[in-house]
């Protein structure tokens, strides 16, 4: 049971958010929305999560942006927060950008349904 585990969804894409946040709100994860990344931004100057997932793709700061800004110049910030890229592009450079701004996993939305998500935050956090 993922008990008082708190879940930072930032994406674009409304109905997406909310079918995975069903799942995870099941599960007993608490979830919370960001809807682009400067929104991101600005709740997490004031609030910590347990895990974020961040699309890459949105308008304003894109998801690698804001996982820059987290993790810091040296890669190391933000330590206690699983992050996951969370998007539904396959090309090789973008994993890769996520990879080296220091994402703790990278999950192709087309990929995943919503109790196959619930099982990989359950590892992570």
């Amino acid at each position: 049971m993922a008990g008082s585990k708190t879940v930072l969804f930032v994406e674009d894409d409304k109905p997406i958010s909310e079918m995975y946040a069903r799942a995870l709100t099941r599960a007993g994860y608490k979830v919370d929305f960001a809807y682009n990344g400067d929104e991101a931004l600005r709740i997490l100057s004031t609030e910590q999560y347990d895990l974020i997932l961040l699309d890459i793709m949105m308008p304003g700061k894109t998801g690698i942006e804001v996982l820059q800004s987290l993790r810091g110049p040296d890669g190391k910030g933000a330590a206690k927060t699983k992050i996951i890229i969370l998007t539904n592009l396959a090309q090789k450079k973008a994993s890769l950008e996520a990879l080296k701004a220091q994402a703790d996993g990278y999950i192709i939305k087309a990929d995943i349904v919503p109790s196959q998500l619930v099982e990989v935050v359950g590892k992570l956090i």
